[in-house]
């Protein structure tokens, strides 16, 4: 049996389901199989997955989250969780692409803050922190005992890591989403909602604003913007300088996820390509920096 049917059988096995369901596929999960589930209660959305500690990625840690990120009213309901799948409410809302973050700074900036404030006063049991850097340094271990294809270059993607490391200013800690893709931002038409807290963790906010940037596109026009919405004040120079470098970190670390990726995956993906793009557009962020 291929790996859907297998899921789906296991989707209707559920317990939490009224009634007969109907299941679609929801295309987009890079590490994740995401499906829509029709009940006679409505729809929901069903993700399955496992744990990946080549990732850092502990689904326990990710259900906790999501029911915080709900309480503090940010994402939506959790209805039912067990070992690989996570049952949620279904919003009616539109997925952001880039060119919805740039065209709604404000809006993203003002979610960010808001969740950044209020969220460690939800989530529970032991803390746990997402530093870009550390992730590097250990995806530079997983490659390189893997035999990667990009073994060679990882000494200097290393020393890249701690040159962009220095370059940060310190900031408060904060509970980050870490994984600022456009997708993971929904909008109803009244609000901004996030979605997907695999990566969630006690960080500095600089990490999320300086993933939604670079995911998104942002010139440096639109990132000072950003930032000046955010921190609700124009930017020093220091703080600039840090959230370039750390959009440097954020498409570095995207690249090294989708080596690792390349060999642990089991989602039918171009991670190469993938990979490779992301390269080149960490070569671009940093020649800029330079």
């Amino acid at each position: 049996m291929s790996g859907p049917v297998i899921a789906e059988d296991r989707i209707r096995a559920l317990p939490c389901w009224t009634g007969s369901i109907e299941i679609e596929p929801l295309p987009g999960g890079l590490s994740n199989a995401n499906y829509i589930v029709t009940d006679s209660a409505g729809r929901h959305v069903v993700r399955f997955g496992q744990d990946f500690p080549f990732h850092h990625v502990f689904r326990e840690r990710e259900v906790m989250t999501a029911r915080a990120a709900h309480a503090a009213g940010f994402a939506p309901a959790v209805l039912y969780a067990e070992p690989g799948f996570l049952v949620m409410e279904f919003l009616c809302a539109r997925t952001f692409v880039a060119e919805d973050v740039r065209a709604d700074l404000g809006r993203v900036a003002a979610l960010l803050r808001g969740f950044h404030r209020e969220m460690p006063n939800h989530v529970s049991g032991p803390g746990f922190m997402f530093w870009v850097f550390h992730v590097i340094r250990d995806y530079a271990r997983t490659l390189d005992e893997g035999g990667s294809r990009k073994k060679d270059e990882l000494p200097r993607y290393l020393a890249l890591a701690d040159e962009l490391e220095r370059a940060q200013k310190l900031l408060p800690i904060v509970f980050g989403h870490n994984d600022l893709l456009p997708a993971n931002i929904l909008d109803d038409g009244k609000r901004l909602w996030l979605i997907d807290f695999e990566y969630a963790g006690f960080n500095t906010a600089m990490f999320d604003l300086a993933g939604a940037a670079s995911n998104a596109g942002m010139s440096d026009e639109e990132s000072f913007a950003f930032l000046t919405a955010y921190f609700m004040k124009e930017p020093d120079t220091g703080i600039r300088r840090s959230h370039a470098a750390m959009q440097c970190a954020s498409l570095l670390r995207e690249a090294m996820w989708s080596m690792v990726s390349e060999r642990h995956s089991a989602v039918e993906f171009d991670y190469a390509g993938y990979t490779d793009d992301y390269l080149g557009r960490f070569a671009h962020a940093y020649g800029k920096l330079a």
